[in-house]
């Protein structure tokens, strides 16, 4: 029927219900709102390769998560707002101020302990909640900031858990070991590592023979290896990001210095597997402390298949984001909000526990969250094996590697 025929009333009837439909469509039919958040990395500068990782891993959470969307915000989506802290703090920081305004309801983030301190505060100002992938130094859950969350351990709990394992292999070994080499970056993730170890390895009746820092980057180790040489520490202890430490060990195997053990703390290329596809025997038996997934739970062998599958490494900078941003989904599925308040709380009040990482129930304690332990991982037969905790073992230890 044509509209000039209708009778005056029901013509204004039909027109106004029709205008009431586009301007609030019918529940069924209306698309929720999505959930802006903040991916944080240095995917350029001198952690590129860890911060690009870092945002793989998130991006792969996002895909898994927006198949459903957040089901308590009627499937509402995640719309990823991504940043470049390139390498620096004060980078991050300033693309902390653009997620802000952008209106994010959350950030995660931003791998480095150094870029993570200062995006955690600036985060603060906003009362952005900020959840930390990553980033180690302890200093970061230890200044009351309410917005931030630490889903893995902190170096404390590494350097304890490593330094324990360790003398607990020298005594069963029958204490073949009495002299460590500590070899740090100069950064707080380093720095703070090894001041750690030193205080803690004479008490298990090791003597630190000598720490020394190098700069980040440094492209030649070969001097310190030469000290390394005329000390002849039975263990050295690295602490550095990939490109540091994969250089070190293979100036270390080019000047055909052999310890009884390379024993890692958080070692930047010790449990990876694109070191140990480039460098298969200068990594052979080097023990790490470190950031490790549950290896009996099929879901990460199942996220390890898709990220080899588009020709990149399965590293811990991919599955510590992947699950830190899953982390966020349960957060916000709890909150049945995007609003920052309600968010917080459901992050200080999470049991998350449907992840494949070696931890159990999530419970945070001023920001950390006290569940989260490293793994002990270690190369044999071309294969980064978990060796402690027995619950985990897919391997016996090989200690020492020299007799």
């Amino acid at each position: 029927m044509s509209t000039r025929l209708l009778p005056r009333r029901r013509f204004i009837q039909r027109s106004a219900a029709a205008a009431t439909a586009l301007a609030f469509p019918l529940v069924g039919g209306a698309q929720p709102k999505p959930v802006k958040v903040g991916i944080l990395h240095p995917v350029t500068g001198a952690l590129a390769f860890s911060g690009q990782q870092c945002r793989e891993g998130a991006l792969l959470a996002v895909q898994d998560i927006n198949r459903t969307g957040i089901r308590s915000l009627g499937g509402a989506k995640l719309d990823v707002m991504l940043g470049d802290a390139q390498s620096s703090p004060q980078a991050g920081s300033a693309e902390i101020e653009k997620m802000n305004e952008a209106g994010c309801s959350a950030v995660v983030g931003a791998y480095a302990s150094a870029i993570c301190l200062a995006t955690t505060q600036a985060a603060a100002k906003y009362g952005l909640p900020h959840i930390v992938d990553v980033g180690v130094a302890d200093q970061i859950v230890q200044r009351g900031l309410k917005n931030t969350f630490r889903f893995g351990p902190g170096y404390r709990t590494c350097a304890d858990v490593a330094v324990n394992n360790l003398g607990v292999l020298n005594t069963v070994a029958g204490k073949p070991a009495k002299t460590v080499m500590i070899i740090h970056e100069e950064s707080l993730f380093g720095t703070g590592t090894a001041n750690l170890l030193k205080e803690k390895l004479p008490t298990f009746g090791f003597e630190v023979a000598e720490v020394i820092k190098h700069a980040n980057p440094t492209r030649d180790f070969n001097n310190i290896v030469l000290r390394m040489k005329a000390l002849n520490p039975d263990i050295v202890i690295p602490a550095n990001y990939y490109n540091e430490y994969a250089l070190l060990v293979r100036t270390m195997q080019q000047q055909k210095v052999v310890p009884k053990a390379i024993y890692s703390v958080l070692g930047g290329a010790a449990s990876s597997y694109k070191f140990l596809k480039e460098f298969p025997d200068a990594a052979n038996g080097i023990i790490d402390c470190n950031h490790w997934f549950n290896p009996k739970d099929a879901r990460s062998a199942a996220l390890r298949k898709r990220v080899e599958a588009k020709k990149l490494f399965y590293t811990y900078e991919i599955f510590n984001t992947y699950t830190a941003v899953r982390l966020l989904a349960d957060a916000l599925e709890r909150a049945k909000s995007a609003d920052r308040a309600a968010i917080t709380a459901a992050l200080e009040s999470s049991t998350f526990s449907d992840h494949f990482m070696p931890y159990g129930p999530t419970k945070f304690v001023n920001g950390q969250n006290e569940g989260a332990q490293p793994l002990m991982t270690q190369v044999i037969k071309g294969d980064i094996r978990v060796i402690v905790p027995r619950e985990y073992r897919e391997a016996e230890p090989i200690f020492p590697l020299k007799a």
